[in-house]
């Protein structure tokens, strides 16, 4: 049996996490849980979240996303879950809420000390730790039977300190550059370069077509720029964790970035959310943005003369290539889990079904254990909405230059905060906006983000 309930509000900026924390726990449950005591809107069911068994059975009680491939919902909700329940005696009992609800929800659960047995982050939650299980048990079964887990999943979910696996990705996504080829050829560049995109972005904004590169409170900026910074060897830390973002090289990628927006983008992109730069693009305005595939996807279903001519391409080069995930699939069980064995059965059965999700997904949830998806890049080649085809083939070397948010460290409580915190989008608006010089708005980013290592470094986590 399932039961769903899917919250869908407005999108608005997510506090960071240590922020939630630190909030009071009656003010806590009553923006969190209140919304989870809600009648289901999706199937006509009750409530999902009393956590009461129904028919006889318990419950195992997840939160998740509302996906941006609604297809993969549907399958999820609808056939995986309602057939691993039934396989397992037990109700699985599945909440959808908006992305940007996740943080606050997880914090008013944890005040709470009750709420669901598993809960899914779409990015590394580090500084939840001392909240959840360690999860090394499950990565180390899935591993025994389909092979190792992609580093930049394992580097994610890690902490290297504590010897802890405070969460178990299930999926990584590949972040490419979306672009309209027929614009770029007008122009005559690609974007297979940043200096190619610099030059391009002219032409392109004299087209009326500009590029779409977020500089927001807002995830998708987060990782076009921090993937931009990587690109010329600057990075927030080092494999040490010690703060390293004021750099000649952070500085370089934060005056690059600036004169892409002066030369080739539109004030809009201040005020972007997570949907925008998909808009942008599906509105046949932009010429290129950086986003997961859900971007060429939704074009394919509501726009497929554009789509045509929408292709993909990895990260620019710099100095080098090294782009990010866009977002990393994270579920985690909370220690006051009332399930905790079939949490564990659940995330392990999953993951060693993961095919079944990739498909379903639309290739956009690529497996944390690629030897779950054998024929990863068969199914990629043969996509059969492509148009022209074969366009969805190149992701399949995406793991060849994608890491994790924090590298070359791995992720831990100071990079979660200063990620949900938005620092480094705001290290660039100053700049682009012309409020301050790269080398100041790079030293003020310092200063506030070694406030926060200092804060975790007192606390043992980093």
């Amino acid at each position: 049996m399932l039961m769903v309930e899917r919250e869908v509000g407005m999108v608005r900026k997510p506090y960071s996490r240590r922020d939630f924390l630190r909030t009071t726990a009656g003010a806590a449950v009553a923006a969190g849980l209140g919304a989870a005591c809600r009648p289901s809107t999706e199937d006509g069911g009750n409530s999902s979240g009393s956590g009461e068994p129904s028919g006889g059975k318990k419950d195992l009680k997840i939160l998740q996303w509302s996906h941006f491939v609604p297809a993969y919902d549907e399958w999820f909700d609808n056939e995986y879950v309602t057939k691993w329940g039934d396989e397992n005696g037990i109700n699985v009992v599945v909440d959808h809420i908006n992305f940007a609800e996740i943080p606050a929800r997880a914090a008013a659960e944890v005040s709470a000390q009750s709420g669901h047995d598993l809960f899914w982050f779409l990015s590394a939650p580090a500084a939840f730790e001392d909240e959840v299980i360690d999860h090394t048990d499950i990565v180390r079964e899935v591993e025994g039977k389909a092979g190792k887990m992609i580093s930049v999943c394992e580097r994610s979910t890690f902490n290297s300190k504590s010897k802890k696996f405070f969460g178990f990705a299930d999926n990584w996504v590949p972040d490419p550059v979306h672009y309209r080829k027929d614009l770029w050829d007008e122009v005559g560049y690609e974007p297979t370069t940043w200096e190619n995109v610099l030059k391009a972005g002219p032409g392109l904004k004299e087209l009326g077509h500009p590029l779409g590169i977020g500089i927001s409170q807002d995830i998708d900026a987060n990782m076009a720029l921090i993937a931009m910074m990587q690109c010329f060897e600057s990075f927030i830390q080092d494999e040490e964790a010690n703060l390293t973002i004021n750099s000649p090289q952070t500085i370089e990628a934060v005056n690059l970035g600036a004169e892409i927006y002066k030369t080739g983008m539109t004030p809009e992109v201040f005020a972007w959310d997570a949907t925008s730069n998909n808009r942008f693009l599906e509105s046949g305005k932009g010429s290129m943005i950086l986003n997961a595939i859900s971007g060429l996807r939704t074009i394919e279903t509501n726009t497929p003369d554009l789509a045509k001519d929408v292709f993909l391409a990895p990260v620019p080069e710099g100095t080098q290539r090294l782009g990010l995930e866009h977002l990393l699939g994270v579920y985690i069980i909370w220690k006051f889990s009332e399930q905790k064995e079939m949490a564990q059965k659940f995330l392990v059965d999953l993951a060693l079904n993961y095919r079944e999700a990739f498909v379903n997904s639309q290739y956009y949830n690529f497996p944390s254990f690629p030897g779950t998806v054998k024929d990863l890049k068969e199914l990629l080649a043969n996509d059969k909405v492509s148009d022209p085809p074969g366009k969805y083939e190149i992701l399949a070397s995406f793991d060849d230059f994608s890491v994790n948010v924090g590298y070359p460290g791995t992720v831990n409580a100071a990079v979660d905060e200063l990620f949900g915190k938005f620092l480094v989008p705001q290290m660039f608006a100053e700049v682009a906006r012309g409020n301050m010089t790269a080398e100041d708005s790079v030293k003020a980013a310092e200063t506030e983000m070694a406030a926060i290592y200092d804060r975790w470094r007192e606390q043992g986590k980093i």
